[in-house]
């Protein structure tokens, strides 16, 4: 969509106001409003200023000024506003014109750049399945002397026998049992149905929606692959539109990996392939699950770096509540076809040559998509630069049920980090392969690093409830 385009929307459309809008290192979106009135040609030249010293991880309060430069390609109009308004979002540049080497939209597009620099393909797609929860309450608190969460749902088994209900109705979800039933066992039909409908208003492809296998309103909905900045975007509108969705039918939505102790936690699956103009590159029919040595070598690349690379893909010590055995979590590095119990997946089900792709199940929503994607990508290519064969170094295939191996099988399988900051100590140690063609800068991942550092150390110094419990009365 050009300049002229978006300003003619704006006319029909009967905007009011022009939302600009930049994503921080926690991939969460930030937002400057300006009159439609006043945005013109001169807008998308010039951008729109704003104080990088109050975001988190980007300026010191020294050099604060920084400009968001709108892409128009992005430009949808938001369903939440009482006042018409056009969201737009930005690339995030310095004063005198430079590219901000920490903004994640320009490092998603600078990895793109390096792929089609290096000549592996003209395009890689990405397609992420985003889990998330719809409860009807939640409450949590921390403090000196107390620390809680509670939340609720009227679809979750533990209220069998409530009667707030007016005359409990029950059909309640049971404990990892939520996957696909119908009503009234699954009770947010209607809600997902409308999540998707603006979401196909604001320009996304819905292929479906279902309940997830978790109690208490998990939930599901698969949107169309596209490019990897594009699908980033795309990721940051999904999340918004569910979580104001649930907000106005007096929900509440998280995409935390683990909201419930001894459930199923809600992963991000990313689906990715590289194309060459209209020929698919992953495929080759009659090697392993019809995959290309392109693909294997792929991979190879994102197996070899896990370890590093969920630094970015798991940023969070929640996400290592979710990466434990037994709760469809993808904790061990092989690959296969077919087998949800790999790290990475090969879907065999009704798939064409064009959508032959690998699956990268240990993915959660609180990573920042255009980091996660561009991390992806880079481990990928390195694995197709250097050739790396993933079955010479005993990443599979591995076409059994890994859960149901025993302690002697398992211990031939390398496993992700246990905890947020074995992922960093991993990120630190191997960090070359994202700094290639200058994609991620050096200053970008020490940054990162220590700023994560501190959000795991926030939490490793904080009171567990559950120590209560052990140690109360020693």
């Amino acid at each position: 969509m050009s300049v002229q385009n978006v300003l003619s929307l704006i006319k029909e459309k009967s905007i009011e106001w022009v939302d600009f809008r930049f994503v921080d290192l926690l991939g969460k979106a930030h937002h400057i409003s300006v009159p439609a009135v006043e945005v013109d040609e001169s807008t998308f030249a010039n951008g729109v200023a704003f104080d990088g010293s109050s975001i988190q991880g980007f300026k010191g309060i020294e050099e604060s000024d920084m400009v968001m430069m709108p892409d128009t390609e992005s430009a949808y109009i938001d369903a939440f506003t009482q006042h018409p308004t056009l969201i737009i979002m930005c690339n995030i540049f310095t004063p005198d014109g430079e590219r901000y080497d920490r903004d994640p939209r320009g490092i998603a597009q600078k990895a793109e750049e390096y792929m089609q620099n290096a000549g592996v393909g003209t395009a890689a797609y990405f397609a992420p399945e985003s889990e998330f929860f719809i409860f009807d309450e939640v409450r949590y608190e921390t403090g000196i002397n107390k620390s809680y969460f509670e939340v609720d749902s009227e679809e979750a088994f533990w209220n069998t026998g409530r009667k707030e209900e007016g005359g409990n109705l029950g059909f309640k979800v049971g404990h990892k049992g939520g996957y696909v039933p119908v009503a009234p066992t699954d009770t947010q039909q209607d809600i997902r149905s409308e999540m998707c409908r603006l979401m196909m208003e604001a320009g996304l492809r819905i292929e479906r929606h279902h309940h997830e296998v978790a109690t208490a309103g998990q939930g599901e909905i698969n949107f169309r692959f596209d490019t990897l900045t594009k699908t980033a975007d795309n990721l940051m509108k999904y999340k918004y539109i569910i979580h104001n969705v649930a907000r106005q039918w007096g929900k509440v939505a998280t995409f935390m990996p683990k909201p419930l102790f001894g459930d199923n936690g809600s992963g991000m699956h990313v689906h990715q392939s590289i194309f060459n103009g209209d020929t698919p590159l992953f495929y080759e029919k009659g090697g392993y699950a019809n995959l290309s040595e392109m693909a294997l070598h792929y991979i190879g690349g994102i197996l070899y770096h896990a370890p590093a690379l969920i630094a970015i893909t798991n940023p969070s010590t929640n996400s290592f509540k979710r990466l434990v055995p037994g709760y469809e979590a993808p904790v061990n590095l092989v690959f296969s076809k077919g087998n949800r119990s790999a790290a990475v997946r090969i879907p065999v089900a009704a798939v064409t040559p064009k959508g032959c792709r690998i699956e990268f199940r240990t993915p959660d929503s609180t990573a920042n998509p255009y980091l996660a994607f561009a991390a992806m990508l880079m481990a990928g290519l390195d694995g197709i630069k250097k050739q790396i064969d993933p079955s010479k170094l005993g990443y599979g295939p591995f076409d059994k049920n890994i859960y149901e191996l025993s302690s002697a099988e398992l211990s031939e399988i390398r496993s992700v980090p246990a905890s947020l900051d074995e992922a960093l100590d991993a990120l630190q140690a191997d960090s070359e392969f994202l700094t290639e063609g200058g994609v991620f800068s050096q200053d970008f991942i020490n940054n990162y690093i220590e700023l994560k550092r501190s959000e795991a150390k926030a939490v490793s110094i904080r009171i567990h409830p559950h120590e209560y419990s052990l140690y109360f009365d020693c």
